[in-house]
């Protein structure tokens, strides 16, 4: 068979990573802590001798989640032994103060990577979910991430698992559906209209994969309309807010503004809505994603491309150690409705670090993408890994 060279120069195309997912594979390089087995918590950027900060119930999640995205990637680094450290860090999680959402994230990065789970974690998350009582407990990221779960279990032919998938979307929709279009963060108690970007992310995708499993129109009705809300509320640069009035469907605070939500989360749950005929996700998901590259307040790149990481956040001078005067804020504008803004940029300032699971989120929303190379294919990534080679 004569095949031409053009043929074979699209097919080594298609098969090669992206600069994109190139440039997270070698930051994630810089995150990895050999004598635990596990990427870190957080990677400093101010300098420090030792930059990697290890907390091990943080780094056993971000690990996990680090190991989702790699279930997309189509060249993983020969030195990863993805199923190894999946197995390792899987084993320690009854063993460390981790929240529920972590045993969900178990079983998404199992199913979509084939890996099999521990029996005992396997014991631990039936018996979680068998009880009823335990629900009650769910933060919107525990309920998002099990549900989200147990469906990828069931898609991978774990039928197990299936019992779990339509009790607790009926739970969602019934204790964290908002009327706003928004989802509330907690099944009861008064902070539950106070909702972060991350309730909306993990519960929209929690609905659109459950949606598409069962194909129950209303979860993916959910879904859809909050991606809608959240474009309407979108910033005038791409920024996504970080909190929410869940009940009145309104910003709250815009800060801190989170890179990790413009090229990682807010494109994961875009990717969705692209599938179920929102066309406007496309465009938003560029221009949320344009903000890491300078176009944002600060008019900065968000990248360190001699790591190969980046900033963690923009943040409100004076916050970076504290979140009470955010809450206060949020009470005020809650009860006392006004518009909520960008403040001067002379008052916003970085947050110096990067943690491993934001590398993960880039890897899960673009590795299996190609339709994007005006992001994918930046300069900004193929000149840093041109430098690193």
């Amino acid at each position: 068979m004569n095949i031409s060279p053009d043929f074979n120069a699209q097919r080594c195309r298609e098969h090669r990573n992206s600069p994109l997912i190139d440039y997270a594979l070698s930051g994630l390089r810089q995150c990895w802590m050999p004598d635990h087995g596990r990427w870190s918590h957080i990677y400093h950027l101010d300098g420090r001798p030792q930059p990697n900060e290890s907390v091990p119930q943080s780094d056993v999640f971000y690990t996990l989640n680090v190991l989702l995205g790699l279930s997309r990637v189509k060249h993983v680094p020969k030195e990863i032994d993805r199923a190894a450290i999946f197995q390792q860090n899987a084993r320690q999680l009854p063993n460390l103060p981790v929240r529920d959402y972590a045993y969900g994230m178990a079983l998404w990065t199992a199913a979509e990577s084939g890996f099999e789970i521990p029996a005992d974690i396997v014991d631990h998350i039936d018996q979680l979910l068998s009880e009823r009582d335990n629900w009650r407990r769910f933060k919107a990221q525990d309920l998002g991430m099990l549900l989200t779960g147990v469906v990828a279990q069931v898609r991978a032919g774990e039928e197990r698992w299936r019992k779990f998938a339509q009790p607790l979307f009926s739970f969602l929709v019934e204790r964290y559906y908002s009327e706003s279009g928004l989802f509330f963060d907690a099944a009861m108690g008064y902070r539950r209209r106070f909702a972060s970007f991350a309730t909306q992310t993990y519960l929209t995708i929690a609905c659109f994969h459950y949606g598409e499993l069962t194909g129950d129109g209303v979860a993916i009705g959910m879904a859809r309309d909050c991606v809608r809300w959240l474009i309407n509320l979108q910033g005038p640069q791409g920024e996504w807010p970080w909190f929410f009035d869940a009940k009145q469907g309104q910003v709250l605070d815009f800060y801190e503004v989170y890179s990790v939500h413009q090229y990682g989360m807010a494109p994961a749950f875009l990717e969705c809505a692209e599938r179920n005929d929102i066309p406007s996700a496309r465009e938003v998901l560029i221009r949320g994603f344009k903000w890491i590259l300078g176009n944002n307040q600060l008019q900065r790149s968000m990248l360190v491309p001699e790591l190969q990481l980046s900033i963690r956040s923009q943040v409100r001078n004076g916050e970076l150690h504290t979140n009470k005067l955010r809450m206060i804020r949020a009470v005020q504008h809650a009860y006392l409705p006004r518009a909520t803004r960008l403040i001067d940029p002379a008052n916003v300032i970085l947050r110096m670090e990067c943690r491993s699971y934001e590398l993960g989120w880039i890897l899960w929303s673009f590795g299996q993408r190609s339709d994007l190379t005006e992001l994918t294919h930046a300069q900004e990534f193929t000149a840093a890994i041109s430098n690193r080679a």
